[in-house]
């Protein structure tokens, strides 16, 4: 084999159309050999001789697209100073742009003696393996441009590649649960109707399935077991040829940016598939241990555990740091990707030991002229002492807010609360975001995620229904927040399936009508069921698969008109925090509305006067109602021009019995539209005059506008029976 000596930038197998560099860092390495797989297994071995600042390289004139590769990599083997390298042991490239096979559990993949953690195992590995293969870089991206959506008017849609596509009737059973089957028309259409405008992805980084779950039967549904951080999963692509899931990937990137809606990927570049001591040696443990893993101080044959899978990368490492930063310019620049949600993002500010939002990892973030320039969304927490970081992550970043999740379930479970902690929530958590100069926008909102209730089940289940997981029901939260509606699981009840009902559309309404960026959970706004299920990580089957079949065609009608009522008045989605003041207009030579000397917001008891300071701890405290000033924006457009809306009135009564409302007489809003009533009473009755009384049924939601004559035929009210 032909053998030059390369260069050490770029990591990773580059194929410039005549042969392939290979470079592979690792500083404690004594020598690295690259291995090259042919179709029959047959393994051919290449010294890298030259090595420049920890770097070892070579080009191989010969090497293209579809080559399979590995390493192996000769140094000392002491758990105790933190060095495991094994060269019987097969290597990943930690930069490799795709992956073959999969990982045959067994005794040769791991590096030490089953029953005796501290004796060397020397079987080898390479016929057990998964392996890199070479690509090529080229695609025809035919002048695609990101849809680069402003976060007030983003709609993310939480989706699992195979969950998603896999009980579609519409997608060719050869191409569901692939990425070929997210882009199809049928999926396109769907997410357009909702309105979405991106599309969150969970874990689409090659991962591994644990050899634990196999052996039940089960698989790592959720992907949330990362090796690769630059190749895309390879059982997502339905043309299974070495390295074509690179080329189906950007296909269905190009797809979706044609329908206007963003790719985000769910990152986790917290931990690696490679676990803790007791786990396999299949990448970077054998190349360079105490570089790629944070260590334990005092015994460094133990790892750090800051997220309950047994390991957490070395964010303190410059080589480290260099492998993400990497990889999230590579799926920016050479895949197109839109942004990214970053699991467990608090481990990742762990440069020594306590949570820095100043860590060296957010300072390369923002000065990258790339990776800054992205959607950068925030899990912000981890399982470490001080984990907790909700509003605490750089001006740059918005997050998951779990804070507006808790608060809007347990407002409408009846839950007793201060309104007040309502109130932050519905309109952007200014107490979380505004004192580090971010805006709503900072806020992504959600009632439901991947890792618990669907929204059917939120309100179906007082308790999670585990037992399929095969861990005795110790997984999975306890701190549901949910409400069975009187009955556990699925009924026949009509009265029950009523408040169901009801109590979905006011979550969604909820959702969608809250300052900040709505994320729903992909089928939600069909009725998906997992039957209890809050943890459906292992099932890769019906229960979690969304259920074409049995759509609840209305929901998803009234999700639609919600997100369609969103989008547009800018009302709901301001890009700044209200504060109270009388609405100013931006532009001096726009007349002054009467409204101008009114509060941008303004919350309001049953009887229709403002709430006082002591009425946020009364006892009507599942009952209110808020006005929002659409003169009150004080925003302009994109083309400069200022932002100005109509006026609206929401009513919430979460309590157990009807509510009258009183309606306000608000200046330069006689009369009232009502858009939608989940209690399913005002819709349709016309308009309301100020002063008059509305009741509001249980547990039942509100949205009135000021009234605007409007030409036949155009009424976009909202359905109280969808």
């Amino acid at each position: 084999m032909e053998s030059w000596p390369g260069t050490a930038y770029p990591l990773g197998a580059t194929f410039d159309g005549n042969g392939t560099n290979f470079a592979l860092f690792s500083e404690g390495a004594e020598r690295v050999e690259l291995c090259l797989f042919d179709s029959a297994g047959n393994e051919t071995r290449v010294d890298l001789v030259d090595k420049d600042a920890f770097v070892w390289h070579a080009y191989l004139p010969q090497v293209g697209h579809g080559q399979r590769y590995g390493y192996r990599v000769y140094g000392p083997d002491d758990p105790a100073s933190g060095c495991r390298f094994n060269p019987h042991k097969l290597l990943l490239d930690p930069y490799a742009k795709a992956v073959d096979g999969q990982v045959t559990w067994g005794q040769s993949v791991y590096a030490y003696e089953f029953g005796n953690p501290d004796k060397r195992n020397n079987d080898d590995s390479a016929a057990d393996m998964f392996k890199g293969v070479v690509v090529s870089p080229f695609f025809d991206w035919g002048g695609d441009r990101p849809p680069r959506t402003p976060y007030n008017e983003t709609l993310i849609y939480e989706a699992h590649v195979r969950g998603l596509t896999m009980r579609h009737p519409d997608i060719p059973e050869a191409i569901r649960g692939t990425y070929a089957a997210i882009a199809h028309p049928a999926i396109v259409a769907h997410l357009q109707r909702l309105g979405v405008t991106a599309i969150e992805l969970m874990p689409v980084h090659q991962f591994v399935d644990d050899d634990t779950l196999e052996k039940k039967g089960l698989s790592n549904y959720w992907g949330y077991n990362t090796i690769s951080y630059f190749a895309p999963q390879n059982t997502y692509a339905s043309d299974r040829h070495r390295g074509d899931q690179v080329q189906e990937f950007k296909a269905m990137v190009k797809s979706l940016h044609q329908a206007g809606i963003e790719v985000i990927l769910d990152v986790v570049y917290n931990h690696t598939a490679e676990g803790n001591h007791l786990g396999p040696t299949l990448s970077m443990r054998g190349i360079d241990n105490p570089a790629y893993y944070k260590l334990q101080n005092d015994d460094k044959r133990y790892y750090t555990d800051y997220t309950g899978t047994g390991n957490s990368l070395n964010v303190g490492n410059p080589h480290t740091l260099q492998l993400i930063m990497d990889s999230l310019r590579y799926w920016v620049l050479d895949m197109h990707v839109d942004g990214f949600r970053f699991d467990l993002a608090a481990t990742l500010a762990r440069e020594f030991y306590d949570v820095d939002k100043l860590s060296t990892f957010f300072e390369l973030v923002q000065q990258d002229p790339v990776v800054s320039q992205v959607k950068l969304i925030a899990e912000p927490w981890d399982v470490g002492p001080g984990g907790y970081q909700v509003g605490n992550f750089p001006p740059q970043w918005t997050e998951w807010n779990g804070t507006y999740r808790d608060t809007v379930r347990d407002f409408w479970r009846g839950e007793p609360q201060a309104l007040g902690e309502f109130a932050s929530r519905l309109t952007g958590s200014s107490d979380l975001y505004a004192h580090s100069g971010r805006r709503p926008v900072a806020s992504i909102n959600f009632v439901t995620a991947h890792d618990g209730f669907t929204l059917r089940d939120l309100v179906s289940y007082d308790q999670k229904h585990n037992d399929a997981n095969g861990e005795d029901g110790r997984d999975g939260t306890d701190d549901n927040r949910s409400w069975n509606c009187g009955v556990e699981g699925e009924t026949k009840d009509a009265a029950v399936l009523a408040l169901r009902a009801r109590q979905q559309r006011n979550f969604l309404a909820t959702l969608l009508l809250s300052q900040g960026v709505p994320m729903l959970l992909h089928g939600d706004e069909l009725g998906r069921t997992q039957r209890g299920n809050n943890n459906g990580y292992n099932q890769d089957n019906e229960t979690t698969w969304v259920d074409w079949a049995n759509v609840d065609t209305a929901l998803v009608e009234f999700t639609s008109a919600l997100s369609r009522l969103r989008r547009e008045h800018p009302t709901f989605r301001r890009g700044r925090f209200f504060d109270g003041r009388p609405a100013t207009p931006v532009d001096p030579d726009v007349p002054r509305d009467p409204a101008a000397r009114i509060p941008d917001i303004a919350w309001l008891r049953p009887d229709g006067t403002v709430m006082e300071p002591q009425d946020w701890e009364s006892g009507f405290g599942r009952a209110v109602g808020v006005f929002l000033n659409g003169q009150g924006i004080r925003e302009r457009d994109r083309r400069g021009q200022p932002i100005t809306d109509t006026h609206f009135i929401v009513l919430f009564n979460a309590g157990d019995a009807p509510i009258d409302f009183t309606l306000p007489a608000v200046a330069g809003s006689p009369l009232w539209d009502v858009l939608v009533d989940t209690g399913g009473e005002l819709v349709g009755d016309g308009p309301v005059p100020p002063g008059a009384s509305v009741t509001l049924d249980t547990r039942a939601l509100a949205v009135l506008r000021e009234h605007r004559e409007r030409p036949a035929g155009s009424d976009r009210t909202v359905d109280p029976a969808l």
